[in-house]
Parts: C-alpha cells; sequence; structure tokens
C-alpha cells in the first residue's frame, strides 16, 4: 500500500473559456487556448483513473465548462467512474435540455456563481449581461431535484451587499451559499489592491454572516471564511499540498492546487506521460512541498506545521517570490508586512481592470460604466 493516502477530490478544469470578464478571475494569466484543451476520450480516460485512485468527488469546472459540448459524456465517464458530480458554472448557456441531459448522464449537483444581488451591479462586475440567466439557472436546477449551491467571490465591491447577498441565495433556493473571499492568483492579483477590502468591510461582513446564521440554522449552510491576512494564521492550501486534492488544467497539466502552475521549476506532468496515481504519489512536483520537511523557519519550528503546513505556497510565491518562504499571511511570517499594507489601505482604490479575451490584452475599464461583452 502506499505511504501517501489518495485524494479525496478532483479539479477538472475542463476549458479556461469563458463568458464572463471577472476582475477577480484566478486562471493563470496566460490562459489555455481552445485547440490545447484535452479531448472527450482523454478526460474520460481522467475520470476513469480518477475514479481508480480513490477520488470521490469532482467539481467540473473552467472557465465555463458548459462551453464544453461533450460536457454530458464526461459526466457520464464520472458517474461511471463512482466520481460524484458538481457542476461550478456561471449559469450561461444552461437551459432545460441541457440539464436534462447532464441530469440523465450523472450530475449530482450545481454550484452557481454570483457576483452581486444588485443585477446591474452584478453585471458591471461580471463584465457582461448575465444575471436573468443565473437567475434562470438556479431556477432549473432547483426544478430538476439537484442540489444548488450559490458562490460569491467577495471584494470590495460587494463585500457591504452581504445581506442582500444571502437573502438571494436563500430566495433562490440555494442549499449552500459560500461566501468566497477573493484569492489573490491570475488575474485577481494584478487587481489585487482595487479588490482588497477594508477592515471595516470586513468586521461588517462578519458581523451579517453571524446573524444570518442564527436566523437560518439548520436551513441553509452558510460558508464564510475570514481571509487569512486578517486573522495572521495561514490556512492550509487546498488541506494541504498534495494531500487530499488534485488539479487538472484544461491542457492536462496535473497540479497539487490550480494556482500552482505559476511556480518556478515545478515542471508538472501531464496526463498521457503518466498515471493519475503515479503523478499523486511519485511526482517531484506533488511531493515538493508535501509534509513538512521542506520547510525552513520559522515554519519548521512551529507548532501549528502539521495544521497549516506553511500556508500557501501560490501566495508565498505572488508576493515574496520564493515559494518555499513562510506564507507572508501569517503573522509570524518576516514577510507579513507586504501584505498587511495591502490589506490596511483604506484609500480610495484604483480602477478595476477586468479579464479580456486576449490573456495579455490589459484594457482598463471602470467598473461604473463598462459596455456589454459582444
Amino acid at each position: 500500500m502506499s505511504a501517501v493516502p489518495p485524494p479525496w477530490a478532483l479539479l477538472a478544469e475542463l476549458t479556461h473559456a469563458c463568458p464572463l470578464r471577472c476582475p477577480y478571475c484566478s486562471n493563470p494569466m496566460e490562459l489555455t487556448r481552445r485547440s490545447r484543451e484535452l479531448s472527450t476520450a482523454q478526460w474520460q480516460d481522467v475520470m476513469r483513473q480518477a475514479g481508480d485512485l480513490g477520488v470521490v468527488q469532482t467539481h467540473l469546472s473552467g472557465g465555463e465548462p458548459l462551453l464544453r459540448p461533450d460536457l454530458e459524456a464526461v459526466v457520464r465517464a464520472a458517474e461511471s467512474a463512482g466520481v460524484h458530480t458538481q457542476l461550478v458554472t456561471s449559469g450561461l448557456g444552461l437551459d432545460e435540455a441541457r440539464l436534462a441531459g447532464l441530469v440523465e448522464a450523472g450530475l449530482r449537483s450545481v454550484q452557481l456563481s454570483v457576483q452581486h444581488a444588485d443585477p446591474s451591479v452584478s453585471e458591471r462586475i461580471a463584465g457582461r449581461r448575465s444575471f436573468e440567466a443565473k437567475e434562470r439557472a438556479a431556477a432549473l436546477v432547483r426544478a430538476a431535484g439537484l442540489p444548488l449551491g450559490v458562490n460569491v467571490v467577495l471584494h470590495r465591491e460587494n463585500l457591504d451587499a452581504i445581506d442582500a447577498v444571502v437573502e438571494l441565495g436563500v430566495a433562490w433556493g440555494a442549499d449552500r451559499i459560500e461566501l468566497a473571499n477573493t484569492q489573490f492568483y491570475g488575474w485577481a492579483l494584478h487587481n489585487r489592491v482595487a479588490l482588497m477590502p477594508t477592515r471595516a468591510q470586513l468586521d461588517r461582513a462578519s458581523d451579517a454572516v453571524r446573524r444570518w446564521r442564527e436566523r437560518l440554522a439548520g436551513r441553509t449552510e452558510l460558508v464564510w471564511v475570514v481571509p487569512d491576512h486578517v486573522e495572521g494564521v495561514a490556512k492550509p492550501c487546498m488541506g494541504g499540498w498534495g494531500a487530499v486534492s488534485l488539479t487538472v488544467a484544461p491542457d492536462g497539466t496535473v497540479l497539487p492546487c490550480p494556482a500552482a502552475a505559476t511556480l518556478p521549476g515545478l515542471d508538472p506532468p501531464r496526463v498521457g506521460d503518466r498515471t493519475l496515481a503515479w503523478i499523486w504519489e511519485h511526482s517531484a512536483a506533488f511531493n515538493r512541498y508535501r509534509g513538512t520537511d521542506w520547510m525552513g523557519d520559522p515554519c519548521r519550528s512551529c507548532p501549528r506545521r502539521d495544521e497549516d503546513f506553511g500556508g500557501c505556497r501560490c501566495q508565498a510565491y505572488a508576493i515574496t517570490g520564493d515559494a518555499a518562504r513562510t506564507d507572508p499571511a501569517c503573522r509570524l511570517s518576516p514577510d507579513h508586512g507586504l501584505i498587511r499594507a495591502a490589506a490596511l489601505a483604506e484609500e480610495e482604490a484604483p480602477d478595476l481592470v477586468h479579464r479580456t479575451p486576449g490573456a495579455s490584452a490589459l484594457t482598463r475599464l471602470r467598473v461604473s460604466g463598462i459596455p456589454d461583452a459582444p
């Protein structure tokens, strides 16, 4: 038996293509082109191998996975492999016939992204008209009898709307409302100063979440995690590097977490070059920061080293340029001041830069007046 316990979850990034232009997008700055995406047969084999490896659940994500015409075939392959499927979607492109086909293939649940409770603000953040499509998608999912989760990425532009956001999730019949503070990777890192909430916003939002949890107890699951830079306590990356989850990118690159492709020298393996089992157990990429042996101080001597595993390697690299340093979110990190400086900024935020179809294009668009996407 392998000394490495099997993974529990698989994030299947079926495509980077997306109809939205969210300024907090955590996908890489250089997106995978459609021509380089895995084929239907390759994704089916990924699901078969994932089931053999012990994966219990897969999140079918992107980009927008509904843009894959073979999504039903991928769902059916996962179902045949005994892997529970959750569709992570913007809702655009989900109609009654498409959902019926996915349910017939074995889809088990849906997580729907929402940018704000106010339709006009939601669309200004998303970069195109989309709110009505999301509302229709939520109704279709509930009518189909599938569990519905609503995910709202939180930042300076929507944190003060927590009450309205939760009310929206309840009105749409969500079983789970996930209030996910922005993770600063990819395009979101580019927008970090503009997205970073103030401490006053976070305090107000925390109070609102506490009240709603009391009100919704036993009815709707309300997920809220205070950003790690506020608590000064690093969170374990994906439950620990190479501990519970693996990610397969659109081009078949296999990663310990979605943002790990940015780390220099990682040289992650790809689907087809090796089996998922070999990659999980033996690859240098998955073993590089697994456990605690790689750590230097202050992590090595910290009593929390077996709980937070030094925090997020991608955040450490993004902020310090060294993936092996202590996550700057931790108050014990010698680099903690780098993240606190941005977190405590109370001045007027700069304009957001919305994600554009061209990975290298940086078109500055004000949130207060962006046009509808073509």
